[in-house]
């Protein structure tokens, strides 16, 4: 299980006049690092909301390990997707308690494991009440990047086969962004992953680049072949590293 595939998807959202996404073909196999890369607006989150159907294309097939995800329930759906986007969504609660809800019933040596994996357990340990630390309202006690290795912690404890990063590490200063970087980079490894970036400096390694534009894929390749066809990525990539 792991392989995600959008078959000639178009989709449009209820009572918009254009189509979001237009006839879009992207098939990122088991085990690879796909990044979806294009203009601000061009439809890179919609393309994560439909692997775990939470929007169904309007045309054509969205399949999960060569099943079209309306043959498979939602719930086994959302168990198999794990998701890390920029806005990380805690719960008034210990820290122990929003791990512990991807994975309700998790012993406290998996919920460890999980927190080791995602470079946050010192952390945690360093606070006086360590596991059981309430996090506040929306985690207004912690960091943007403890907030964020977190989030990643709780996707570890759901150990899912596919991974769907949007925007993950964009909201945070260079530091944070380097060590939570750093810590999806080793989760990655071994497991199907989609990252939607606006950083390309974090997506040159990957398997597979698709480059969205106004709802199509315009362009899809490594990060070398890209550069020399000379096209949207190329541009994108010499306006980012122009201006760094």
């Amino acid at each position: 299980m792991g392989s995600v595939e959008l078959r000639n998807v178009t989709f449009s959202y209820p009572g918009a006049e254009a189509a979001t996404l237009k006839n879009v073909n992207i098939k990122v196999e088991k085990g690879q690092y796909a990044a979806l890369v294009g203009p601000s607006g061009s439809g890179k989150t919609t393309i994560s909301y439909l692997i775990p159907r939470l929007y169904e294309a309007t045309k054509g097939q969205v399949l999960f390990a060569g099943s079209d995800v309306k043959e498979i329930a939602q719930a086994d759906l959302i168990d198999n997707v794990g998701i890390v986007n920029q806005e990380t969504y805690l719960f008034h609660a210990t820290i122990k308690e929003n791990l512990a809800y991807a994975k309700p019933g998790a012993t406290d040596e998996e919920i460890t494991a999980a927190a080791k994996a995602a470079n946050i357990h010192e952390t945690i340990s360093s606070f006086p009440e360590g596991y059981d630390t309430m996090v506040g309202e929306r985690g207004y006690r912690l960091s943007g990047g403890e907030k964020q290795r977190i989030a990643i912690a709780r996707v570890l404890l759901k150990d899912p086969p596919v991974l769907i990063l949007d925007e993950a590490t964009s909201s945070m200063d260079t530091q944070s962004e380097r060590i939570v970087q750093e810590t999806l980079d080793a989760v990655t490894r071994n497991r199907t992953t989609i990252a939607i970036a606006h950083r390309l400096s974090t997506v040159i390694n990957a398997d597979v680049i698709f480059v969205i534009s106004a709802g199509e894929v315009v362009e899809s390749g490594t990060h070398k072949k890209l550069l020399k066809s000379n096209g949207l990525y190329s541009k994108l990539v010499n306006e980012q590293f122009k201006g760094a």
